[in-house]
């Protein structure tokens, strides 16, 4: 189904006294950099939503809050940029890239583009590592409470368990910064997804791939991500954006895939 051109954000707070990411107890290495440890503050703080879509990235006081300058922020900042995360508007600085259902389009479009192709590849190779992993990761969604952090955190590490699986460092390169940019649309958002539902389309991914199916788990990757972008989409008052795909042979996804 054709999805709506207006490009329009959802409407944000303004800068909040609890943008600095707290501290977790874990020091960095003595060999990270002044600006990788702005660049992980930066990146912590977008993603669990202390800095939200479309604020002002306050570069001085984040300087100040980190104990060093200015430059090492502006550093992590063009990182940032070059993730898709921030983008600098001309003359007002660099702020959070907005969420509007375009992007959101787009996203959706590369992810449904890769990730199928990275779990056909992952179905071919997965091994008895490979399922212990998955298996482990799974038992903890099952456990984490619906909305919590602990619960987003094994999510994202099922479906990287999963890609990993394929051993391709540039699809794993190439899902990371997408993966990333839709997770902000996840977190900012309502949850309404049944949480026995969501596991079981996850417990279905893990089944394809243990029984070496490529085919049985793009496919359930695919209705999985296509479910997923439409519920976003609802959100921020669009129509669907994509359909699922029916029963029957999934081309031109390169499931003839030579053996690797």
């Amino acid at each position: 189904m054709a999805p709506r051109q207006n490009g329009g954000g959802v409407r944000t707070r303004g800068l909040s006294d609890d943008w600095a990411v707290p501290d977790t107890g874990r020091s960095l290495p003595a060999h990270r950099t002044l600006a990788e440890k702005a660049f992980i503050s930066l990146h912590q703080a977008i993603l669990t939503g202390k800095l939200r879509p479309g604020e002002r990235i306050p570069i001085e006081d984040l300087a100040s809050t980190l104990d060093m300058s200015p430059m090492p922020v502006r550093e992590a900042i063009r990182r940032l940029d070059s993730l898709g995360l921030v983008e600098n508007v001309p003359h007002k600085g660099a702020r959070i890239t907005a969420l509007s259902i375009t992007d959101l389009r787009e996203i959706y479009e590369a992810r449904l583009s890769i990730e199928p192709l990275a779990i056909a590849r992952a179905a071919q190779q997965f091994n008895d590592e490979d399922a212990a992993r998955a298996k482990a990761v799974l038992a903890a969604m099952r456990s984490e409470p619906v909305g919590s952090v602990e619960l987003w955190r094994a999510h994202s590490e099922l479906h990287m368990t999963l890609y990993r699986a394929a051993r391709s460092a540039w699809v794993l390169r190439l899902i990371q910064p997408l993966w990333e940019s839709s997770e902000r649309y996840r977190l900012a958002m309502t949850t309404k997804a049944d949480s026995s539902r969501n596991v079981r389309n996850h417990e279905l991914l893990v089944q394809a791939c243990v029984r070496h199916d490529p085919e049985r788990a793009a496919r359930e990757l695919i209705n999985h991500l296509v479910t997923t972008a439409n519920s976003l989409a609802a959100q921020l008052t669009s129509e669907p954006l994509f359909v699922a795909v029916p029963q029957g042979p999934l081309m031109p996804l390169a499931l003839q895939l030579s053996n690797p």
